[in-house]
């Protein structure tokens, strides 16, 4: 199996710096794990690195994508399966570094994504009472979380079922959930008080950079807060200032509020999703990444 070391924790927990101190000591390359430093123009509010930080080490699915356009899982594994294979036949270290649980999991595992409906739905003179009627003498077991009133998801299952020839519940019992790769995934924590300061502290730094500048540069661009690129943390909540319903202070509280509960979101999700270890300490985090390797 192929060798993945994989970085991941909250936000602020210093993956991005470890990623490249990694990747110097191992000869690997980083394939970032986070779905918004994908845009380009988005780059303060996302925290996304740069050059000079990346000190030469190559970084991948960085500034990959225009702010008007979307960005999926299922795109995201698939891209970084390939760069695994692209980067492991060049005899170097894959790092994933990303603090975005699904689509680590869903790159590292072996997960089926199902295609969401047609553009030019086939079922539009269907009802919801017909597609559920198709999938109750059909797909029976697709309905046991799907409810009557929710067409994307009855269309969605509707067009599993006729591309597939088998149901979703079918095809999802399937999957052994287990690694594709010989991963090492390290999780890098610190105790609350001294994380929520390190956000505190970065949220400052961004407005002192120049994120609201960042912000107005996009919406002049046509991009607005309903793009999936400005959904982030960091972007999302200065739609009130821009729109004058809220002050700057109060929406910079609420990105520093907003951060440190998905920070501890993050936390959760990595316990309770993926087989890891946490290390405060990153020169015991190398000396294991050293045994696995076998150095």
């Amino acid at each position: 199996m192929q060798k993945v070391l994989v970085i991941v924790g909250p936000t602020a927990s210093g993956k991005s710096a470890f990623g490249i101190e990694c990747a110097k000591a191992f000869n690997g390359e980083i394939i970032s794990g986070d779905s918004i430093q994908i845009y380009r123009g988005l780059n303060i509010g996302s925290a996304k690195i740069s050059q000079d930080e990346m000190s030469n080490i190559k970084h991948h699915l960085i500034d990959i994508k225009d702010a008007n356009e979307t960005y999926s899982v299922k795109e995201f594994q698939e891209r970084g399966r390939s760069l695994i294979e692209e980067i492991s036949l060049k005899n170097k270290l894959p790092i994933i570094v990303g603090g975005t649980g699904l689509y680590i999991k869903a790159l590292l595992y072996d997960y089926v994504f199902f295609d969401e409906e047609e553009k030019d739905n086939p079922y539009d003179e269907l009802s919801n009472e017909d597609i559920y009627d198709v999938l109750l003498k059909e797909d029976p077991a697709s309905l046991e979380k799907i409810h009557i009133n929710n067409r994307k998801r009855l269309v969605r299952a509707l067009n599993v079922l006729r591309k597939h020839k088998t149901g979703i519940a079918d095809i999802a019992s399937k999957q052994e959930h287990k690694l594709l790769y010989d991963a090492k995934i390290i999780g890098l924590t610190l105790d609350r008080e001294s994380l929520y300061e390190r956000i505190n502290i970065r949220v400052d730094k961004m407005i002192e950079e120049g994120l609201l500048e960042e912000i107005q540069g996009l919406l002049d661009s046509d991009i607005n807060f309903s793009n999936q690129s400005m959904q982030g943390i960091g972007y999302k909540e200065f739609k009130e200032f821009f729109n004058g319903e809220k002050t700057l202070d109060e929406c910079i509280a609420s990105v520093k509020s907003n951060t440190k509960h998905f920070a501890k979101r993050q936390y959760t999700w990595f316990k309770n999703q993926m087989n890891l270890n946490w290390y405060e300490d990153k020169d015991s985090a190398k000396k294991d990444i050293e045994e696995w390797l076998n150095i």
